[in-house]
């Protein structure tokens, strides 16, 4: 019983010295928080708007700086060296800048703001880590430099013109389907401003560690430009024959519209396909506005014939289109206009027609061959009629398109009269011809090996259209 009791006492206060030291411990641990968050507190008031002890840049000691002497500091830096004459050489060809006007140097106010800014971040932690060692062990800063791009660019605006030289791609001579000869590739050239930039960033260490005018000489390199299509990448393409055609006609267009189309055609000319590759005749196309090039030209807009950029480009993608047809090649999207459009029946029956709205509305094949697709476009302008050739390797298979078939037909609503206050007064111009709304579907089969690899419907729903008559308004 008794040493029962004496275990009892022992445990007992062997617990209550447990206690004690727990709390004694949580005691000190608050006691040196509270320590440190108060000489942390003192430290950052005493240095307010300083940069912090034991902070150098490049070995130049910036402590106890304002933000607005760190940056006078590496600006009379920036002035020592400011008569520094940089020559770039290239051949026969110099030019010459001084450091001043290259903006060459420190970046003064990038570096003041970055210095005074150590140990200033909402991360209660890291403030006191970089605090803890900038006091007691010191922290070297890089600095930062700069210079003006754009000026270097000017300065080398003579080595471009004089070195600047677009690579040629082996261009194809084809008749009869055939090719006959092809016009070799040309390696282009360039001044290499990557190369030059480095050469540049390189010199600044060293000229302004010694803080006075100094002569640098930066020899200009160049870069060769490979072509897209070299003469020895032609061997292994497999573009040796026609494998589809379409063709269109555009008669009685006016001039900005014929305008567009060339423009357009010139876009996608000798684009190339590689094998599984899917095409977007929008991507190659481009941006279509006034800023690239094109004319406006009457489009449809809201149910108004409007001048707009780039009126015409459906002639080339509806072009296409039919030589993709011919081709036998998978289209993987294709829209028909909204009204059958009496340009693109000026040859054929409706249904023929794609349409294309850069970059929402879209025209799509897969190159599905084993070899690459060269794309040519040539326009002839007295029958004014466009033609797109399509060239690769023939693999075997042939295509059988259906006659369309016209259902649902409706006639046209009656002519429509606009003003034109661009066009004089008492002329009037006809810019739609009125057409009957129909559906129009045709069939297509592709037959390769035997077998039968695409087999689909190209349907086209059509509203009636009516003709539209500009009548002039300009006094």
């Amino acid at each position: 019983m008794k040493q029962t009791k004496k275990l009892y006492i022992r445990k007992k206060r062997s617990n209550k010295f447990l206690k004690a030291l727990f709390w004694f411990a949580v005691g000190a641990v608050l006691s040196t928080f509270l320590f440190i968050s108060f000489t942390f507190f003192i430290y950052k008031k005493v240095n307010t708007n300083l940069v912090y002890p034991g902070i150098t840049i490049n070995n130049i000691n910036v402590e106890k700086y304002t933000q607005k002497q760190v940056e006078e500091l590496f600006k009379k830096k920036n002035e020592a060296i400011e008569n520094t004459q940089f020559t770039f050489l290239l051949d026969s060809i110099t030019a010459t800048i001084s450091a001043k006007n290259l903006k060459f140097g420190y970046d003064e106010d990038l570096i003041a703001k970055q210095t005074i800014s150590l140990g200033r971040s909402d991360d209660f932690l890291s403030n006191l880590s970089i605090i803890f060692q900038t006091y007691f062990y010191g922290l070297s800063l890089e600095p930062s430099y700069h210079y003006s791009e754009d000026i270097l660019n000017k300065t080398l605006t003579p080595f471009m013109k004089a070195v600047n030289k677009e690579p040629v791609n082996a261009l194809f001579n084809f008749q009869n389907g055939k090719v006959l000869a092809f016009k070799p590739s040309e390696e282009g050239k360039a001044v290499d401003i990557e190369r030059v930039k480095e050469d540049l960033t390189s010199q600044f260490e060293t000229i302004l560690s010694k803080q006075k005018p100094q002569e640098i000489t930066i020899m200009v390199s160049t870069k060769a430009l490979e072509p897209k299509i070299s003469t020895d990448k032609v061997n292994n393409m497999g573009i040796k024959e026609l494998i589809g055609t379409g063709t269109s006609l555009f008669q009685h267009s006016i001039s900005s519209r014929i305008y567009n189309i060339t423009l357009a055609s010139s876009r996608i000319n000798e684009a190339l396909i590689a094998p599984n590759e899917t095409f977007s005749f929008a991507k190659t196309l481009g941006d279509v506005s006034a800023f690239t090039g094109y004319q406006q030209a009457y489009i449809i807009q809201n149910g108004k014939t409007i001048l707009g950029d780039g009126g015409g480009i459906c002639q080339v993608s509806t072009t296409f289109f039919r030589a993709l047809l011919n081709a036998g090649l998978p289209i993987t999207e294709r829209h028909a206009h909204a009204y059958r459009v009496g340009y693109y029946e000026q040859d054929g029956p409706p249904g023929l027609d794609a349409t294309v709205y850069v970059p929402s509305v879209d025209l799509k094949f897969k190159n599905d061959t084993n070899n690459y697709i060269l794309v040519q476009t040539q326009i002839n302008t007295e029958m004014q009629q466009l033609s797109v050739f399509l060239y690769g390797t023939k693999d075997g298979r042939s295509v059988l398109l259906s006659q369309p078939s016209i259902t649902n037909r409706t006639p046209a609503p009656p002519d429509l009269y606009q003003d034109d206050p661009t066009l004089a007064k008492g002329i009037v111009k006809q810019v739609d011809f009125s057409a009957e709304g129909s559906k129009v579907s045709f069939a297509r089969e592709v037959i390769k090996n035997g077998k039968k690899i695409i087999s689909e419907t190209f349907i086209s729903n059509y509203a009636p259209w009516q003709s539209i008559f500009l009548r002039g308004t300009k006094e």
